[in-house]
């Protein structure tokens, strides 16, 4: 099953795992919109994504079939999301900085998002179902 264990679906594997992770500190965010000095946080992946995918595009990469192995060319690896709090800004007079609003919003597109991922997924897996069985 090469195909699982392949770039590709590991790229949709971590965006999978970063859209959770962006729900959970959402909804921390939102859970701690009256704290005082609570400082919002956010997730970044997309951003990382980018910037490693774009480096990697006109080298060549060996096929690792061990973590062992000496790597070839530049690194295939998926970057991990990373969770970043905004200390500096401040909205409210109790030193809080989260906008409810924007949240609840950014709550919305992420879970658009998750969709969109789990639905990938469920193409991949079921077009591979497919390649085995054999049916058209």
């Amino acid at each position: 099953m090469k195909l699982l264990n392949g770039a590709e679906f590991r790229v949709l594997e971590s965006a999978v795992h970063s859209a959770e992770l962006r729900q959970q500190v959402i909804s921390d965010n939102v859970a701690n919109v009256d704290t005082p000095n609570f400082k919002r946080s956010e997730v970044l992946f997309e951003d990382l994504l980018t910037e490693a995918m774009g480096t990697n595009q006109k080298s060549i990469s060996g096929f690792r079939t061990n973590a062992k192995h000496i790597p070839i060319g530049q690194s295939s690896e998926v970057p991990a999301p990373i969770v970043a709090t905004d200390e500096n800004s401040s909205i409210n007079n109790n030193g809080n900085n989260v906008d409810i609003d924007r949240e609840m919003s950014l709550l919305a597109k992420n879970q658009l998002v998750y969709n969109l991922y789990i639905q990938q997924v469920n193409h991949d897996v079921s077009m591979m179902r497919t390649a085995i069985d054999g049916r058209a």
